[in-house]
């Protein structure tokens, strides 16, 4: 092919593109705006066009020249800017080399941009982006730190590696996200000093997921004062009983609160001395026997056990009502691990939570009722009245398959 004809072809193929954008057939005009192939100016061009699927697929499209990408991010339609704020996320991993200097400065301008987009679920999607990298722009990793928003802030506050202890402890002081301290509370191996503002902001769902986090370091003293406060918060029993690093001064102090079945847990669960094990029993007998509704110690019963339902292919709707008609949090719990599929201490976190939202999301990953999620919500949960989660029709989840997915997605990588 000489050179003259592939500039025509080129010619030829430009004016076709041309003429398909001003086209009235609005399919023609979506596939045009997918294709990686065709002219920055063409592109430019559809980004204005009046039909959002179209403005979609260019702000898609990687093709797509900065100018138009600035553009979209102003764009009306939400699915717009939150397909554009997918591919700048994805873009600028790959926008470190020499020559691509000026294109990184402009993309961040758009990441910028999008990261104070007036919905939180434009800014979530850049959030949950740039999450766990450490080539982020550090100063729109501290923005959205900081966003008013949980769905925001909360997975940039649990992962990013670019938070110092320093930025951890300032964003506590200045006051995080409602229900966002918790993430903070999750992080991987978080140091003590964060651990003891967490510890002293008495918030219950966050110093629950403290406790939950294996990996976070805490001073003796500071599980101590958490001891001191728990005794009438019953949401920290049972992560407090499950907490491996308690000194046996705490094992005590924690078994003159808990119920019963805690009792029991935490005495297995600390594999201690058979008579130290023995004098804690019953001293725990003797506090349970002098209170109202004395109930004995239970004895141990494999075939009562969650695992062992679970085994015969017997763990179900039934038994999970029964469990918690009996108030034995700690089954339930149990049940949720191994129907759901999640790790103990994964499940234990999102009961903390108390997101009405990701328990119900929790109980459908399970297979459980929708009755039964809103039971275990307000029961076991605890979540607060306003942001429980109702059943559509009384009987169905009210949510999508899909919206619940993503619900759980923000554990996933726990």
């Amino acid at each position: 092919m000489t050179s003259k004809t592939a500039q025509n072809d080129k010619a030829g193929k430009y004016e076709s593109n041309k003429l398909g954008a001003q086209s009235a057939d609005a399919g023609l005009r979506v596939d045009l705006a997918a294709r990686e192939d065709v002219e920055p100016e063409i592109l430019y061009y559809l980004a204005d066009d009046a039909a959002p699927e179209v403005r979609k697929n260019i702000a898609g499209n990687p093709s797509t020249p900065v100018q138009a990408n600035t553009l979209l991010t102003q764009d009306e339609n939400v699915d717009v800017r939150m397909e554009l704020a997918r591919k700048i996320c994805r873009l600028l991993p790959g926008l470190s080399a020499p020559e691509t200097v000026d294109l990184l400065g402009q993309t961040i301008e758009i990441l910028e941009i999008l990261a104070r987009d007036q919905l939180a679920t434009v800014r979530a999607i850049v959030s949950n982006a740039i999450k766990d990298t450490v080539t982020a722009p550090r100063h729109i990793v501290l923005a959205l730190a900081q966003d008013v928003e949980e769905i925001v802030a909360g997975p940039i506050l649990e992962y990013s590696p670019l938070l110092s202890d320093d930025d951890l402890l300032e964003i506590i002081a200045a006051g995080v996200a409602a229900r966002a301290l918790p993430a903070i509370a999750r992080r991987s191996d978080i140091s003590e000093e964060v651990s003891a503002k967490v510890a002293a902001s008495l918030e219950i769902p966050a110093i629950a997921s403290l406790l939950a986090n294996s990996t976070a370091k805490i001073r003796e003293e500071t599980l101590d004062q958490i001891v001191d406060q728990a005794e009438d918060m019953e949401d920290l029993h049972e992560p407090l009983v499950m907490r491996l690093d308690l000194s046996l001064r705490a094992i005590r102090r924690v078994a003159g609160f808990v119920a019963v079945n805690l009792v029991e847990t935490l005495t297995k669960k600390h594999s201690l001395p058979p008579e130290i094990e023995k004098e804690i029993k019953q001293e725990a007998r003797l506090r349970i026997e002098a209170s109202d509704g004395f109930t004995p110690l239970p004895e141990e019963s494999e075939e009562d056990s969650a695992a062992a339902l679970f085994e015969a292919g017997l763990l179900n709707d039934e038994a999970v009502a029964e469990a918690l008609d009996e108030k034995d949090h700690g089954f339930v719990t149990e049940a949720l691990t191994l129907m759901s599929g999640y790790e103990f201490v994964k499940v234990q976190t999102m009961l903390a939570s108390r997101n009405g939202k990701v328990v119900t999301s929790l109980c459908w990953k399970a297979g459980l009722s929708m009755r039964l999620a809103f039971k275990i919500q307000t029961n076991v949960a605890h979540v607060p009245r306003q942001e429980i989660v109702n059943a559509k029709g009384g009987i169905e989840y009210p949510f999508t398959d899909e919206e619940m997915d993503w619900q759980l997605s923000f554990y996933e990588n726990q």
